[in-house]
């Protein structure tokens, strides 16, 4: 789409949500343009549904409309820019507002609690996928004893982010949670600083990003309460210089005397987990998981696991759940292609499989899920039948010694190849991620061609 194009559909979608004044504010993710609305009621949603480059819509905390990668981190700046002022505060004043409103009425403190933390992660996922596949790249490069005057600088480029990454949550985390973003990067810094190697407490030596991202989530969750009590309690005429200064030690101290060692001791705990789960449950796992991820993509709380993705990637260079939890797409472009060659004589919706399939393909599963399967039905129960099919065949590779692992967190599908890890090698690792797509598609496929729909 061009420039003109994003934002001829900024301008089709602001008067079927209930023009600007319903809109209270705007948000995006890697595939959903995220509003918040004064009043639902007034949303068009069944023209909305029909306009096209909207794949799909969302009614949530906030009303989503799924628009697909790329096109809605353009559409969404295009969007905001219809949107003027109210006399009211303006719209981030108003937003803010009714979002909060609307939270407490509808979010149980669970599912909100593992909103904020996703919300925190979410903004890291572009670095995250750019930062993996060049080291990927350079990882080929190295094997095949190519271009040796490059990959040290590839080496650079790619780590530099994941060695700093914890700054970067404590950032996020003081953002979310309402605090000074800055305090709470210089608060998570702690846990990378390389001198805290000279640090011993209770007989026990710190190692340099022990505890990694969880440590920096803690961190800053920390900083963030002393800054909020130091505010209320401080003189307004010495808080520029009391509350970022008891902010950064208190918080500092009890990083380094006892959050860094609770945070290893967890982060250690997830990765023997996963291990053992896929080693020794392998194919029982992988079905489980491969079959119920569809389900939590459904509702939006897959992005709570990216916290689990980012510290097994922090601590074994690779996460073993992504490639199985990326089955349940696998699973749901099979049902996808089921639908499209037996209903031959519905061509909308053969159009939206079309133009949905692509992204499909490339592990985006919103589409495929709000515009095909969800709507009929059966195909979605069908579409978590593949993916579990091609979990229990990734979980039974690993219980054979060969688990695939994701060096990043990002799209699935085909595009989690240049990201793919393994202990036999990226041939091998790549054959059998291939061989769990190919499972995926075939059994969503059977299954949804079988009985995922019904006879006319």
């Amino acid at each position: 789409m061009t420039e003109h194009a994003h934002h001829a559909l900024a301008a089709a979608l602001l008067p079927l949500v209930g023009g600007p004044g319903n809109v209270t504010s705007v948000a995006h993710c890697m595939t959903r343009l995220r509003l918040g609305l004064a009043d639902r009621g007034r949303v068009d949603e069944e023209a909305l549904r029909a306009l096209p480059g909207v794949l799909g819509v969302v009614d949530d905390d906030t009303y989503q409309i799924v628009l697909g990668p790329g096109t809605v981190a353009r559409v969404a700046p295009e969007f905001e820019a219809l949107l003027a002022p109210g006399p009211d505060g303006g719209l981030a004043a108003r937003g803010e507002r009714l979002r909060q409103e609307r939270r407490a009425r509808n979010a149980t403190p669970l599912k909100l609690a593992l909103r904020r933390v996703a919300n925190v992660f979410v903004p890291l996922i572009p670095a995250l996928i750019g930062c993996g596949v060049l080291a990927g790249v350079n990882g080929l490069l190295v094997n095949a004893g190519l271009l040796p005057g490059l990959t040290p600088a590839l080496a650079a480029i790619s780590s530099a982010f994941m060695s700093l990454i914890a700054v970067f949550v404590g950032h996020d985390t003081a953002k979310e949670f309402g605090g000074t973003p800055v305090l709470g990067g210089a608060v998570a810094a702690v846990v990378v600083f390389p001198g805290v190697a000279k640090v011993t407490a209770f007989g026990l030596p710190l190692a340099p990003g022990q505890g990694g991202v969880l440590g920096a989530l803690a961190a800053a969750l920390l900083g963030t309460w002393v800054e909020k009590r130091c505010r209320n309690r401080v003189p307004a005429t010495l808080d520029v210089l009391l509350t970022p200064t008891v902010t950064v030690l208190v918080a500092g101290l009890a990083t380094l005397y006892g959050l860094m060692y609770a945070a290893g001791a967890v982060s250690a705990a997830i990765g023997t987990a996963a291990d053992w789960l896929l080693t020794t449950t392998g194919a029982l796992a992988g079905l489980l998981l491969g079959g119920l991820f569809l389900p939590l993509v459904m509702l939006g709380l897959h992005q709570a696991l990216i916290p689990v993705h980012a510290t097994l990637i922090d601590e074994q260079g690779s996460t073993v759940l992504l490639p199985v939890l990326a089955m349940a797409g696998a699973g749901q472009v099979g049902a996808a292609l089921a639908v499209y060659v037996r209903l031959r004589h519905d061509t909308s919706l053969r159009t939206t499989i079309r133009s949905a399939l692509p992204a499909g393909l490339l592990g985006v599963g919103e589409p495929l899920i709000y515009g095909v399967s969800l709507p009929l039905g059966r195909p979605f129960l069908t579409a978590c039948l593949g993916g579990a099919a091609g979990g229990a065949f990734l979980g039974g590779f690993a219980m054979l010694g060969q688990p695939v692992g994701a060096t990043a967190i990002g799209p699935s599908g085909w595009a989690l190849f240049p990201l793919l890890a393994g202990e036999r090698g990226l041939a091998a690792t790549a054959a059998v991620y291939a061989g769990g797509l190919l499972t995926g598609y075939a059994a969503g496929f059977a299954a949804t061609y079988a009985f995922g729909l019904r006879k006319a």
